[in-house]
């Protein structure tokens, strides 16, 4: 670089630095000047600092060989070295999507947890997720953590997956837009977040060693689209690739995946860090993976020193690793985190947030039965029996590395991972926030009494003196471990049968990391899908229970009613992989494949759909306590315009969802658009969707193309449940990444 360049270069860092500080809410630098920037940078690196920002250290004492620890690292998932002589930050690591996770209780601050990944989606409120995730950005920054392990952006294609709970749902889109405008949140913190678990990430059983086997064009038509459409609205700093296979070729060292798809089509121009313990060798470097993170759970840390000899010895290593620190410092100088330094110790409204959490939570949980309008609960309701689920002590949460603490720590916490290093990942944990407090607060005069529901005769006793039973029932579900059915555990099922038996007018409440079958379900009066429903999640149930709030959550996954509906009735592997918080597949010596090509691009929904298969509650469903109304659907195929109106006595929000239903004569059923209205009784609203191109055509021969003929279309309260169609024809289309 010559003086003048220099020169220049100093001066626009120096104007950078002078319009930060006079609005540092504006953007800090524009795309090309954090590209030049870290062009610049990068040149500028000598031999022995080349590698040090493509591996980091899990700074906790685990792992087979336990780092040291940095007198600057913070206790969380990850430490990257800065470069102090060029003014480079160290990264700072924190799972995850759910807010500031520190599963090992070595920090005692706390933090707000969201509700679930899926109940976030069922809101289908892409406001709502943005400032959700610049909620938990915030507490990220104010613990002085400037990455965040979120965006957890894979398809539920298994209901009984156990890490469905961090994720978005089953459909592309709305996946794609709820992760995307979460990322969008938390990056506006000017820290880094990213987008996870790429790709095809679909069971925990084995998911170290699992292959994941489908085509290209069903691939690129679900999952790789949903992280498309993240990566297109959040502009993620960075990528964290999968443990499993995906045809063949480990996530983490997937030329198709990383350089072809990623890098090259999509022209992403962040870095792909690994997760914890998935890189094979180093020869995942040139297969696109440009950091590699908590090395010491790899079997070497590949990208320190073997890969600086490669890059001594080796044109194409060289050539890689100037591209590996140019894509980290992209992502580095694009979010501002030289610019505006996280530091430790800085302030948390927690009142402020439990509100964004309790907003979360009541938009989230999704009513899915109310016979006889027993919902919400009237002044008559003078004796009421709550039953189970630890409804006197918290709700549940989902464990493993999303796992959030609050203040104080969990209200419980029952250890069920065993004597492992990775126990402390695996509890059971309820947050400090008690529905059987909030439910007494909502009805003072009323005779409220518990039982825990571990004896079924006890129990009934107390639901036949009570006008009405609410019974809470839960499923815990981990990182690391799939469910066996659909079932609820502990003899669960029973509990809520002779309760239902025993008081016409029982209320069920799901605490739960995904569907569940409900072999009683007809003889309940009422079911809540309460998810996993947060710091504030008692709150907000007791609110929806007696109307204070309307429910509006509609389902983000499909209910299936057993497991032969689904394209693969047992999870691979399940009978003989022995579970693992690790996912080595310990004692499973054959080839582990899940056959996603069984479904192809149609998970959920679409499969229920193409094999005429009635679930035993629809993608989108959810009711309220007011009635809408859909009319007057026109569209030419980019656009949408419609009318919704509350028919109904009170206000309300609902999901209006566009679905294409038929293409050329062949029946579609793929959601192109959603929009959630909050209406009063009575009030009309127009509604504009753009219809993306690519939820209506196919990937071929490396392409999207769209096949001229009749389109149909058709407005719905859910997948199954849709108006009168509309049809237009189109002229044939084909188009490029």
């Amino acid at each position: 670089m010559t003086h003048i360049k220099k020169h220049l270069l100093a001066l626009s860092l120096s104007a950078i630095a002078v319009q930060a500080l006079a609005a540092p809410e504006k953007p800090l630098r524009t795309p090309k000047q954090a590209e030049e920037l870290a062009t610049a940078i990068a040149a500028k690196l000598r031999p022995e600092e080349r590698t040090v920002l493509t591996h980091g250290i899990m700074p906790l004492p685990l792992g087979p060989n336990p780092p040291a620890i940095p007198a600057d690292a913070i206790a969380g998932a990850g430490y990257v070295p800065g470069i102090a002589r060029l003014g480079v930050p160290a990264l700072k690591e924190t799972d995850a999507s759910l807010g500031v996770a520190y599963v090992f209780g070595i920090r005692k601050d706390g933090a707000t947890a969201l509700p679930s990944g899926l109940a976030l989606a069922s809101t289908w409120n892409n406001d709502l997720a943005e400032q959700a995730g610049r909620m938990i950005g915030q507490e990220a920054r104010a613990k002085g953590f400037n990455v965040m392990l979120a965006g957890g952006a894979n398809l539920a294609r298994d209901p009984r997956n156990g890490r469905n709970f961090e994720y978005f749902g089953e459909d592309p889109l709305l996946s794609g837009l709820i992760a995307g405008h979460s990322i969008r949140g938390i990056q506006s913190n000017n820290i880094i977040s990213t987008i996870k678990h790429f790709a095809l990430n679909g069971q925990e059983t084995g998911r170290k060693v699992v292959d994941s086997r489908i085509s290209e064009s069903a691939a690129r038509e679900s999952d790789l689209l949903a992280f498309q459409i993240g990566i297109e609205v959040g502009n993620p700093g960075s990528v964290m690739c999968a443990y499993n296979r995906v045809n063949g070729h480990a996530a983490c060292a997937n030329d198709w995946l990383l350089n072809k798809v990623l890098k090259q089509d999509w022209r992403y121009k962040g870095f792909v860090m690994s997760d914890w313990g998935a890189v094979p060798g180093l020869d995942a470097a040139v297969k696109g993976l440009d950091q590699q993170s908590g090395a010491q759970l790899d079997a070497a840390v590949f990208f320190g020193k073997p890969l600086a000899d490669a890059g001594k010895s080796d044109p194409a290593y060289a050539k890689r690793i100037d591209d590996m620190n140019k894509r980290v410092l992209w992502a580095i100088y694009s979010n501002g985190l030289d610019l505006h330094p996280a530091v430790a110790g800085g302030k948390i409204d927690f009142a402020a947030n439990g509100r964004v959490v309790q907003t979360a939570a009541e938009q989230g949980i999704v009513l899915l039965r109310n016979e006889r309008n027993v919902l919400p609960l009237a002044a008559s309701a003078k004796r009421i029996a709550v039953i189970g689920g630890y409804a006197d002590t918290g709700v549940l949460s989902g464990a493993g590395s999303s796992q959030v603490q609050g203040e104080g720590g969990p209200s419980l916490a029952l250890p069920l991972g065993g004597n492992s290093p990775w126990a402390a990942f695996v509890n059971q944990a309820y947050h400090r926030s008690v529905p059987l407090d909030a439910i007494k607060a909502m009805a003072p005069s009323a005779e409220v009494k518990f039982r825990d529901g571990r004896y079924i005769s006890e129990a009934v006793a107390q639901a036949k003196r009570a006008d009405v039973a609410i019974v809470f029932a839960t499923q815990w579900s981990s990182e690391g471990f799939d469910q066996p059915d659909l079932s609820l555990p502990n003899g669960q099922d029973a509990l809520i049968e002779a309760v239902a038996r025993a008081n016409p007018n029982t209320i069920v409440i799901l605490e739960t990391g995904g569907p569940v079958a409900m072999p009683w379900l007809d003889k309940t009066a009422a079911v809540l899908e309460a998810w996993y429903p947060g710091a504030r999640g008692g709150e907000a149930l007791a609110a929806l229970l007696f109307g204070k709030a309307n429910p509006s959550g509609r389902l983000p996954v499909t209910f299936p009613a057993n497991e032969d509906q689904l394209p693969r009735p047992k999870v691979d592997g399940f009978e003989t992989v022995e579970p693992s918080f690790t996912g080595e597949a310990v004692g499973y010596s054959g080839d582990l494949a899940a056959d996603y090509d069984i479904e192809g691009s149609d998970v959920g929904y679409r499969w229920f759909a193409q094999k005429g298969r009635k679930p035993l509650f629809p993608f989108g469903f959810g009711l309220s306590y007011t009635r809408f109304a859909n009319s007057e659907l026109r569209t030419n195929g980019d656009v949408a315009n419609f009318s919704v109106k509350n028919v109904g006595d009170r206000d309300g929000a609902v999901v209006s969802q566009l679905y294409l239903v038929s293409r050329g004569g062949e029946k579609k059923r793929r959601l192109l658009g959603y929009q959630r209205l909050d209406l009063a009784p009575g009030a009309t609203q127009t509604v504009s969707l753009k219809i993306d191109p690519r939820l209506m055509a196919d990937w071929k021969d490396g392409q999207w193309v769209m096949p001229a003929g009749d389109y149909q279309f058709a407005l719905g309260d859910n997948a199954e449940d849709l108006g009168p169609t509309v049809t237009v024809r189109l002229h044939a289309r084909s188009w490029r990444e």
